[in-house]
């Protein structure tokens, strides 16, 4: 008995000691250099400024008497905006047109991240302001409005972290010859990334150049919930066009030789000069084998290979995974022998947005895949976020997101293992809360869950560092404010500020900035 009794207390000290240890850590627990800052991208938070006026007349007044950024300095559409405004596409048919209005407000927003003490603000460039058109004429009044946002991140003594792309096509390249589908956009989009880096190379020392490929690749061209809306099965009647057995490679592999071309260009003719660096943002969901069977394991494998192997392995070792070969087949494009030598070793660094893990077992139709041809059925695996017995963890409000700290751990030694210990940068993680109207500022301000998020998932990636070596140098919160999320519209809210809606936009901030200004200073 005295055993038993003696055992439960070590237990029990040591939980209030790993506990306390969480509680304890802060920006020094991490090397020295160690970045962290927030992330946004161009399309959820650069437009309109005066929905306070919409909300206070009941919406009665047409969305087009209120000209937003949407419209402003010469921006050209994107397929956004051209799919978000088509009824049923966006959760409450919210369209981006209304969104956080940084573009008006950006000053105001830089001095909220200098006072949290970030050190650097991951934001991307709208290709339709840079060409409205996609390719032809340099709008100068969008180089002007990016020279001056890069300047008073700067001034503030943040760093910018720039992507080129994030989901925003020029509609004018989806219009002429159907975007990514063709291979004339590897040639628009070099001249696009060369551009920027000409124009504002001399201050932005970090560049990525796709965020999330596998997520519009896979979901604009494979079940059609992304723009374009392309899809050939299961919601086939919902799409205009589209072939789901091809189309998602054919896009994946013109993004691989954009990407590889843009980082040759930089390489060759801006590094040197400019000093700094070119990587890519990965989307990965971590997966735990729901059994220890054989069949159940290797799923889980191409569940991990079909996601971030389908464009990590080409970037560090020229060719697809195997299993994606086999599966594929002729559907999948090769790479000829200097293609593979160019896309082969195309970054300094590999940014990951990693937000929760699921379980992934082999899925018991896998025997009729010949009969679907398309991506979901070629992975051959199930990701769900229950085994049949328990569920993998605490739920955020997004259907898809459960919270599970120690799978950034995991997925940590996972890039360190394979991939031979590249650089990484996490560049997008966190949560969401509802956007519920029923919830009052005041208690929605109240955000316990995300500072234990951030505080678990932190020490989770502290522990990939410290004790197992892996060479991560950066941590992007996703996001500073909440905003306009894509599918879910204004449904969800990650950010850690409140956005007031129905007050001019007015910004709150929640009990998780305290936290990080404790955590950072």
């Amino acid at each position: 008995m005295a055993s038993k009794i003696c055992t439960v207390t070590i237990t029990l000290l040591m939980i209030i000691k790993i506990q306390m240890c969480l509680c304890q850590i802060n920006r020094h627990s991490f090397p020295k250099g160690f970045v962290f800052g927030t992330a946004s991208s161009a399309f959820q938070l650069s437009w309109l400024e005066r929905v306070a006026v919409n909300h206070k007349v009941g919406g009665s007044t047409p969305p087009s008497s209120y000209e937003g950024a949407v419209k402003e300095d010469g921006r050209g559409p994107s397929i956004w905006d051209t799919f978000s405004h088509i009824p049923g596409k966006i959760h409450g048919n919210n369209n981006s047109d209304v969104a956080v209005d940084q573009y008006h407000r950006y000053e105001g927003d830089i001095q909220l991240m200098k006072d949290m003490g970030m050190d650097a603000y991951r934001f991307s460039i709208s290709w339709t302001r840079i060409f409205p058109n996609g390719s032809g004429v340099v709008n100068q009044a969008g180089i002007d409005h990016y020279n001056k946002l890069i300047d008073a991140l700067l001034a503030k003594g943040i760093e910018p972290y720039v992507t080129l792309y994030h989901w925003d096509l020029p509609q004018a390249l989806e219009d002429k010859y159907t975007g990514w589908l063709s291979p004339l956009i590897i040639k628009d989009f070099a001249t696009y990334a060369e551009t920027c880096f000409e124009k504002f190379g001399d201050r932005v020392k970090h560049w990525i150049t796709f965020n999330e490929p596998h997520t519009f690749a896979w979901m604009g061209y494979d079940i059609g919930q992304q723009p374009p809306g392309r899809c050939s099965i299961l919601l086939h009647h919902l799409c205009r066009s589209g072939n789901s057995a091809t189309e998602p490679y054919i896009v994946a592999h013109n993004v691989l030789l954009s990407h590889a071309i843009v980082a040759d260009v930089y390489r060759k003719k801006y590094q040197k000069i400019q000093g700094g660096s070119v990587g890519i943002s990965l989307d990965v969901i971590w997966v735990e084998s729901a059994t220890n069977s054989k069949e159940d394991i290797e799923a889980t494998q191409r569940a991990l290979d079909f996601t971030l192997g389908w464009f990590l392995d080409p970037l560090i070792f020229g060719d697809y995974p195997k299993s994606m070969k086999i599966r594929v087949g002729k559907r999948l494009p090769k790479f000829s022998k200097s293609e593979a030598n160019l896309v082969k070793g195309s970054l300094d660094f590999v940014g990951i947005n990693h937000y929760t893990t699921f379980y992934a077992m082999h899925n018991a139709t896998d025997s009729l895949r010949e009969l679907v041809h398309d991506y979901i059925s070629d992975i051959g695996a199930v990701t769900v976020p229950f085994n049949g017995t328990e569920i993998i963890g605490d739920k955020a409000n997004s259907f898809w997101l459960y919270i599970v700290p120690q799978g950034m751990r995991s997925l940590m030694n996972y890039i360190k293992h394979k991939y031979e210990n590249p650089l990484v940068i996490i560049t997008e993680n966190g949560m969401d809360d509802p956007n519920d109207p029923s919830i009052s500022i005041k208690d929605a301000l109240n955000d316990e869950k995300r500072i234990k998020y951030h505080n678990d998932y932190l020490s989770n990636l502290l522990a990939s560092i410290k004790e197992d070596g892996c060479n991560v140098k950066g941590y992007f919160v996703w996001s500073l404010l909440d905003n306009w999320e894509w599918q879910a519209g204004f449904s969800s809210r990650f950010g850690l500020y409140f956005i007031d809606y129905n007050d001019n936009l007015r910004r709150y901030p929640k009990k998780s900035v305290e936290w990080f200004k404790n955590f950072l200073n």
